[in-house]
């Protein structure tokens, strides 16, 4: 008789440090200024390696979870003043 392996459910601390990961990841842009532009042009560097995380994440949260606290991760990350700003 073959034993059934089930998976062992999260433990809280780790949903818990995965969101905190998300939240970061997702409101880091790269912000790149001209000096003959009034407005920088934002990429969504943080955004892209949070969707990779998400994507090959072996003990995963619900995915739906994980990218919509992305995504409002990354609004929120556009519209505050942090990130890495390059100005030229």
């Amino acid at each position: 008789m073959a034993k059934k392996q089930t998976q062992s459910p999260e433990l809280d601390g780790v949903f818990l440090l995965k969101l905190v990961l998300y939240v970061v990841l997702g409101s880091l842009w790269l912000k790149i200024h001209s000096s003959n532009l009034t407005t920088g042009v934002p990429i969504p560097v943080g955004f892209l390696v949070g969707l990779l995380f998400a994507s090959h994440d072996h003990f995963q949260i619900d995915r739906k979870v994980e990218y919509a606290v992305l995504v409002v991760a990354a609004l929120i990350g556009l519209i505050a003043p942090y990130g890495i700003f390059i100005g030229g």
